[in-house]
């Protein structure tokens, strides 16, 4: 069967979700200019996504075979394009919380959908490592791609103006257009049909085992404590080039696409780095860096001086040097989900995946929410300074998860078994 149609499907729903999930920043920011929302108020933003996502994937778990991957891109696909439709006609506050909140609910069933739909469309173990790995590589150029998409609908002349909202018209017309190509796009399904449906409780039953597992036990606290961090600053970045550094909305936006970069680049060096160094001690090298660089590239944030900011030509150093902090958190979660899945049989891998998406989703929600509150009472420096804190208990988590990975692999193996 050719399959080129329902794979360019995929990389289009990846693009947009991207494009989609990552905008939160730039909305946080702009809702506190068009809305006159407070950042403790904003950073709800967060929690509506995340929370989605993360009742979406543990439901999505066990129900997912049941309805279908094509029904269920199609479903998330059919959400997406509405409420985007929806959103420069009714132009309030209530209605991006209800944006996010149909985003994260489309994306936890396009993520688990795709993932699946890999594994049908793919040959051998060769082609499946390939396309997931070009499909995660488009997911970080729609990320990038989002902070310009955004800017280019911004107003710098008139904070207050509302022009921003018909950036949804493209991103609708872009959902709209991968329903129609998933829609005509054929994909058999009939050797996941056979799935019974003892296996939905049985889901929820494994995972419930899972969770009790000391060394999952210290996992999620390790992947819920890296995205907490991850989340705070990619949230919270524009902002903090806004109302820091005094970058026009649109460079704020555009100038936080350096994390996005770097930790895209962060990955990849990993990549050949832990080949041949042992995974603990590459992260936690990578998080006294992180600790490193907040200290150094914070305080440059002061005296800046009343030059009036045009352009990335003079931007403050600061604009450019804190989003590296993307280059050395970036290995942590990728290494961490492979430690643990390569802990497990195969056949438990979906029930895992499903803990990690909600563990994180429950992190990213909490980094926001405490960001967004430091960010209103003591500033934004303060608020990029509090990551030292969990930057620390991470270290401790890592070394705790090493140890118990090491000595629990027969617990694991066993868990669940017949």
């Amino acid at each position: 069967m050719n399959n080129w149609k329902i794979k360019v499907s995929i990389f289009i729903n990846y693009f947009l979700f991207a494009i989609l999930l990552n905008s939160v920043g730039a909305v946080i920011l702009q809702v506190q200019n068009t809305y006159g929302i407070s950042e403790s108020s904003a950073s709800v933003l967060e929690a509506f996504k995340d929370l989605s996502i993360a009742g979406v994937s543990f439901l999505v778990a066990s129900f997912i075979v049941r309805i279908g991957y094509k029904n269920a891109m199609l479903i998330a696909l059919g959400i997406v394009s509405i409420t985007c439709l929806m959103m420069p006609f009714l132009n309030q506050f209530w209605m991006t919380k209800l944006l996010f909140a149909s985003i994260g609910t489309s994306f936890a069933l396009i993520k688990v959908s795709v993932y699946a739909t890999i594994g049908l469309i793919t040959k051998d173990k060769n082609e499946h490592i390939s396309l997931m790995n070009f499909i995660e590589s488009f997911f970080m150029i729609g990320v990038l791609a989002g902070s310009f998409v955004f800017s280019a609908f911004i107003d710098d002349l008139n904070p207050q103006s509302h022009a921003w909202v018909n950036v949804y018209y493209l991103l609708a017309g872009l959902a709209v257009f991968a329903f129609i190509l998933l829609l005509t796009s054929p994909l058999d399904e009939s050797s996941i049909k056979k799935e019974s449906t003892e296996n939905t409780l049985g889901g929820f039953n494994e995972m419930l085992r899972l969770v009790i597992v000391p060394v999952v036990l210290v996992f999620v606290a390790s992947a819920f404590i890296y995205v907490l961090i991850e989340q705070s600053i990619m949230s919270w970045l524009p902002t903090f080039n806004s109302k820091v550094l005094h970058l026009p909305a649109s460079l704020s936006i555009q100038m936080a696409s350096i994390l996005a970069a770097s930790t895209a680049i962060g990955r990849f060096l990993a990549g050949i780095a832990l080949r041949k160094i042992k995974w603990l001690f590459v992260l936690l090298t990578c998080v006294v860096l992180a600790g490193i660089l907040v200290i150094v590239a914070l305080p440059l944030a002061k005296n800046l001086g009343s030059e009036v900011i045009t352009g990335w030509g003079n931007a403050p150093i600061v604009a450019f040097i804190f989003p590296m902090i993307g280059l050395v958190i970036a290995p942590i979660y990728p290494a961490i989900n492979s430690v643990i899945l390569s802990s497990l049989p195969n056949r438990q891998h979906g029930v895992m995946s499903g803990l990690i998406v909600i563990f994180s989703a429950l992190g990213g929600t909490t980094g926001s929410l405490i960001t967004g509150h430091i960010f209103e009472a003591y500033g934004g420096e303060s608020a990029f300074y509090f990551s030292l804190i969990p930057l620390t208990i991470l270290i401790v988590c890592l070394i705790v998860f090493n140890k118990l990975s090491n000595s629990e692999k027969a617990e694991l193996k066993s868990t669940g078994g017949h």
